[in-house]
């Protein structure tokens, strides 16, 4: 299911849009919620207006469009759970929403548009990476559901890791492979290729190598050295990966293109390095004068701050000796008495806290 969406203002116009008859056989107003008026879009989308006239904003509404895959039958309860999961990614829950049916020539698709007005705070909801979460979440629905994916969405998850930066790197880590994008790879690439050469060219584009199997068979070798049966992940038959490559024996064995790829890796990782090695070099100086800047800021408030207790001290000896009697009849007493000590002993434990 592609997802588009965008932000926008002119309610007026998005509501004569959504609720367009002319374009479109039939228009259905499936969903209003979270508005003052919940059976007319019109005046839903001009009360969320009128809140946002409270605000600076001037995009407060967030209009998104899902259209399924061409010839497939999706049911309302898919597009609502749809709808449920974008407003989760974009973090939008609980907004006023609604959600509009278009058909047009047997084709169904949906419209959802939320107010982006917090009126708690009466403030706009941001709205980050939106382009990139809606990707996410088209691929997601896609898997989800055993559509075939459209080819700029494979490529985009199936760029080859020998050629990864080290951010990519990282990305990789953090999201590990899903079993049905690399079917979908597969998958693809034959049916985009109609030879060998073909499709070893378009299997090495996206990380995987061909070789020559234990069983006579074809695999796919990845960056890790998984072997992949080609005829399984394709989802064609063995008969017919044969008959494309009769000559099989000119494919490297399985040991051999992991040796290959090993190689490869091991490229790709001192480029790695060197990168780092440079980074640092270039980034040398800079911290090493930050680094003095930090040591010389310590000194100084190591010295200020020896200086403030030496302070502190003198001021306290100074308090305490003013507690004792120092001569004359008023020393005699005390000493008599008793409270010269226990004057002396109060100092001294006074001294140690």
């Amino acid at each position: 299911m592609i997802l588009k969406g965008s932000q926008r203002g002119n309610a007026a116009k998005l509501a004569a849009h959504l609720m367009n008859v002319r374009d479109n056989e039939h228009v259905e107003l499936h969903e209003l919620r979270g508005f003052m008026n919940e059976e007319d879009l019109h005046e839903a989308l001009r009360e969320a207006e009128a809140i946002a006239k409270g605000t600076r904003c001037q995009q407060h509404l967030f209009s998104l469009s899902l259209n399924p895959p061409q010839d497939t039958h999706v049911d309302t309860a898919t597009f609502e759970a749809a709808v449920e999961m974008a407003e989760q990614k974009l973090g939008l829950n609980g907004q006023p929403r609604a959600v509009v049916f278009h058909e047009k020539e047997g084709r169904r698709h949906a419209h959802a548009v939320w107010s982006r007005i917090d009126t708690d705070t009466m403030t706009a909801k941001q709205l980050s990476f939106t382009k990139r979460r809606l990707m996410d979440l088209s691929q997601e629905l896609y898997l989800q559901h055993g559509w075939d994916m459209p080819k700029g969405m494979i490529d985009r998850a199936a760029k080859n890791p020998l050629t990864f930066t080290r951010a990519e790197w990282q990305q990789a880590q953090r999201a590990k492979q899903d079993p049905q994008i690399v079917k979908a790879i597969f998958k693809d690439a034959w049916q985009r290729s109609d030879s060998a050469e073909a499709l070893k060219a378009a299997l090495e584009q996206r990380g995987y190598y061909l070789a020559k199997g234990d069983r006579r068979g074809v695999v796919a070798v990845d960056y890790r050295g998984e072997a992949y049966a080609l005829s399984r992940w394709s989802g064609v038959k063995a008969k017919d990966v044969a008959a494309r490559f009769a000559s099989s024996d000119a494919l490297p064995s399985l040991e051999e293109q992991r040796q290959k790829i090993a190689g490869l890796m091991a490229d790709n990782l001192r480029e790695h390095k060197q990168q780092i090695a440079d980074g640092y070099k270039r980034l040398r100086p800079t911290l090493e004068q930050r680094r003095m800047q930090m040591v010389d800021r310590h000194r100084m408030e190591r010295t200020g701050l020896a200086e403030l207790q030496k302070q502190r001290e003198a001021r306290e000896a100074a308090a305490r000796a003013a507690r004792l009697p120092e001569k004359g009849f008023g020393k005699l007493w005390s000493r008599l008495t008793g409270k010269y000590s226990q004057l002396k002993a109060q100092s001294e434990h006074d001294a140690w806290q």
